[in-house]
């Protein structure tokens, strides 16, 4: 198959890692190695960076293969993600004023000075295992299909050892991020993330207009797609269909299997959407130090507030710059209009949901322009990259901060600062060791909603409600998340061999088996009975045991905030951040009424 880019596509893509490589030396020489630079930037960012950082660490590989993969096959229906752009306000109004505050480098040493030294640990830990299953293998997955689809010549020999475009892909990103994380620290990462977000939007923007031209327009689109693509009030799961992972087996013409795999029944029901996506949105937006190192690393109150106002602009971009491509793509191959869409998606006259997951760069190749085309590539290359080094630095933060730190409280700022470098490499390195268990991977957006449905429950209950009321204890924080966690991680461990077709679970568990409800119980509900069970389990022990003393909450709830502690937020806001608030609340209202019915 003939490359997909052209020699002036390769200029494009060369000149932009030309300017993000000299812009992260730039900031790298100005950094000094104290832990407040290294893992907060100083904490001295502005409103633009803030957001855009926030942003960009936000929109990974799981847009780019899987949120464009759902729009293929799926249409709207993950928008409801994308439209909950409400929880980072929640973040800069309600959540940011008590991070400031407290001056904490991380959300599990927030947990620490509102509970107990035992939920920070708990927080930190599961935190890692999830950062380097999810959000890092995810990354380096996306990467190499992004390359795999536009380079599919592209081979390399490295001691006998023939590497495809997938593994040359995925190596390439995943170590220059790393070597730039590694050196640079979180002012590095936002930085760079800034420059990124605005290749990655231009790019992306440039799908959209080119596939809408291809495809005749707007109301083109929505004629083959039909209502039920653009409506995000899906229909209840029918009954033993909910949340499962189908069966997807490949046949040749003497009728044996030659392949056998499953993919996740995607189709999200309104009753989940509106009790259990808010419980996700708001742990993600609000909690996850992922995102929330972000604004921590904002140089005041007003300035990350704003940032996240910004940011919450940007977050109801991805409905146009990735879903609706994906809708365009499937659009393009189901009308007949691209013939080589259609051979790439479809098989023997059905969409084929693995083949959907490549819908964003398989538009890119048939449909753009050379030298627009290498624009875009440097716009997917920017998402993976960001995502990548968001999570890496957030990873090395919470090693050397929460876990080393505490163990070697005398150690020096240089010392924690190289620790943090030595973190960041084991990951990278962990992350390269993954590509073979995640290169058979399918269906990238509903298996992190999924996971992420069953670890965030517990962490949003201990976080919001532990703000919202004093009474609550540690004991109360710790069982919650002990509980919680257990429920979650039974439920993956139960899904695990099924998802993965393992030996003797190829057809699933035998029906009416306890493992097997558990299996076919949905995602969505299973995480709204963890949140139930987090929220019981925290209530019912905190008011069982002695409540905690009242000077240990002094400003970390709202009912033991003092007078200048309310003086100094309402000072921090002002007509232009409610005006930006409400601005960012009328476009959701209005997303919602467009794609409803």
């Amino acid at each position: 198959m003939e490359s997909a880019l052209h020699t002036i596509d390769w200029i494009a893509i060369g000149g932009y890692f030309g300017v993000l490589l000299g812009l992260a030396w730039w900031v790298i020489l100005r950094g000094k190695d104290t832990t407040d630079d290294y893992f907060l930037a100083g904490r001295n960012l502005g409103w633009f960076i803030v957001g855009a950082s926030i942003f960009s660490s936000n929109i990974g590989s799981e847009h780019l293969v899987g949120l464009a993969g759902s729009g293929c096959t799926d249409g709207v229906a993950m928008a409801h993600y994308e439209l909950h752009a409400w929880c980072v306000l929640v973040l800069g109004w309600v959540m940011v004023p008590f991070y400031m505050r407290s001056q904490v480098y991380t959300m599990p040493e927030f947990l620490e000075r509102r509970f107990s030294a035992s939920s920070r640990y708990m927080l930190s830990i599961i935190s890692l295992v999830a950062y380097v299953l999810t959000k890092i293998a995810v990354g380096i997955f996306a990467g190499g299909i992004v390359f795999d689809t536009l380079l599919p010549e592209l081979r390399l020999n490295l001691g006998g050892i023939e590497l495809n475009g997938f593994w040359i892909g995925s190596l390439a990103v995943i170590i220059l991020t790393g070597l730039y994380t590694v050196l640079g620290g979180l002012r590095a990462v936002a930085y760079t993330e800034t420059l990124q977000t605005i290749v990655l939007v231009i790019g992306s923007l440039l799908v959209t207009v080119y596939g809408l031209a291809a495809l005749g327009g707007w109301g083109e689109l929505r004629e083959i797609c039909g209502s039920t693509m653009f409506n995000l009030w899906k229909p209840l799961v029918p009954a033993g269909m909910e949340g499962t992972w189908q069966p997807v087996i490949e046949r040749a013409a003497d009728g044996q299997i030659v392949r056998q795999a499953w993919y996740f029944n995607g189709n999200y029901p309104w009753l989940g959407m509106l009790f259990c996506a808010p419980i996700i949105g708001l742990w993600y937006w609000c909690t996850d130090q992922y995102i929330v190192q972000r604004a921590l690393a904002g140089r005041s109150e007003q300035q990350a507030r704003r940032g996240t106002i910004f940011a919450g602009m940007l977050k109801l971009l991805p409905v146009f710059l990735f879903i609706v491509p994906g809708m365009i793509c499937f659009a393009l191959a189901e009308s007949g209009q691209n013939e080589s869409l259609r051979s790439a998606l479809y098989r023997d006259g059905e969409l084929v949901t693995e083949n959907a997951q490549a819908a964003f760069p398989l538009l890119v190749q048939h449909v753009l322009p050379p030298g627009i085309r290498g624009i875009v590539v440097a716009g997917l290359l920017s998402a993976l990259m960001s995502s990548l080094a968001g999570v890496f630095n957030a990873s090395s933060t919470l090693f050397t901060m929460d876990l080393y730190q505490k163990f070697r409280p005398g150690a020096t700022q240089d010392r924690l600062v190289w620790i943090g470098r030595v973190a960041t490499t084991v990951l990278v390195l962990i992350g390269i060791l993954w590509i073979p268990v995640i290169q058979g991977s399918r269906g990238l957006y509903d298996y992190l909603q999924s996971v992420q449905g069953y670890l965030a429950p517990p962490i949003f209950v201990v976080f919001f409600f532990g703000v919202f009321n004093k009474r609550l204890n540690a004991k109360g924080c710790l069982a919650a998340l002990v509980v919680g966690f257990l429920l979650g991680l039974f439920r993956l461990a139960v899904d695990t061999p099924v998802s993965l077709a393992l030996a003797g679970y190829e057809k699933g568990y035998p029906e009416g088996t306890f493992f097997w409800i558990v299996n076919h119980l949905y995602f969505q509900y299973y995480s709204l009975l963890i949140f139930i069970v987090s929220v019981v389990v925290l209530v019912g022990v905190s008011y069982a045991t002695a409540a905690p003393p009242v000077e240990k909450l002094q400003g970390l709830s709202f009912a033991t905030l003092s007078d200048e502690d309310r003086r100094r937020t309402r000072s921090s806001w002002n007509w232009l951040d409610v005006t930006g608030t409400l601005a960012v609340l009328v476009a959701i209202v209005a997303a919602y009424l467009y794609f409803t019915g």
